[in-house]
């Protein structure tokens, strides 16, 4: 049987929400446990994810794990082929050009936009964000690192209070996060601490200059932190890579 959603699992629900919708209860836990598996480059790109078999590690039914997957699949980290069942995603290396390509151009201008409306407890919660991604990263938890990585450049959205951009990050961050999960080539470049810090400042001051200019070298900075190369990929099997997950 699944074991119950742990406490520093649902720690991880405050920056997934911003990702996609959550499903309830048990195919929660099993969402969870899949994303950190494949952001952790446990289960390697275009592993068939059998429903049957993941339904039988969790002790779950075939309708619970279906819950989960489509969750994941709404977040683009698994794809679902008609008459083919579920597939942890394998976004091209083309692709990984052309998402931060477009992140580079749209999040300096949210970034902007943000510094010029944020509140001073909207300061305070992105510090606090920032507090809880630097402690996955000391503690190792890259998958947790890696969304509230995400996490952060959504809440910058959300303060930027514009709609249309709001909804490209978040469909940027999603499929960036997959990105960088399969290419990084640095232990950094889920989190870019100076650059997350150096935002803040520029929040904090309400420096809309400073604000852009640091945004967009960040971007920059995670795109060329990755290893985009054609190259095999050697990943676990389902049932190994889920192993007291």
């Amino acid at each position: 049987m699944t074991k119950p959603v742990s406490a520093a699992s649902l720690g991880q629900t405050s920056s997934l929400h911003h990702l996609f919708a959550l499903p309830p209860g048990r195919a929660l836990d099993i969402c969870l446990k899949l994303q950190s598996a494949i952001l952790e480059h446990k289960l390697a790109p275009g592993l068939k994810l059998a429903e049957d078999e993941v339904g039988e590690i969790y002790g779950a039914s075939r309708t619970v794990v279906r819950a989960a997957l489509q969750a994941l699949a709404h977040s683009g980290l698994v794809s679902i082929e008609k008459n083919r069942g579920a597939f942890i995603a394998k976004p091209t290396i083309r692709e990984a050009h052309e998402v931060f390509q477009a992140r580079a151009l749209i999040e300096p201008a949210v970034a902007r936009l943000a510094a010029e409306a944020i509140t001073d407890d909207q300061v305070e919660g992105l510090r606090a964000h920032l507090d809880a991604e630097h402690a996955a990263l000391d503690a190792g938890d890259m998958g947790k690192a890696l969304l509230l990585s995400g996490g952060f450049h959504i809440e910058i959205a959300d303060i930027a209070d514009h709609k249309v951009f709001a909804r490209m990050v978040r469909a940027m961050i999603s499929r960036s996060s997959l990105i960088i999960a399969l290419y990084w080539k640095r232990s950094d470049t889920a989190c870019e601490s100076h650059s997350h810090h150096a935002l803040m400042t520029a929040f904090a001051n309400r420096d809309a200059d400073a604000a852009e200019s640091i945004q967009k070298s960040h971007i920059i900075d995670l795109h060329s932190g990755l290893d985009l190369r054609e190259k095999q990929t050697h990943g676990s099997s389902l049932s190994d890579a889920l192993k007291g997950k």
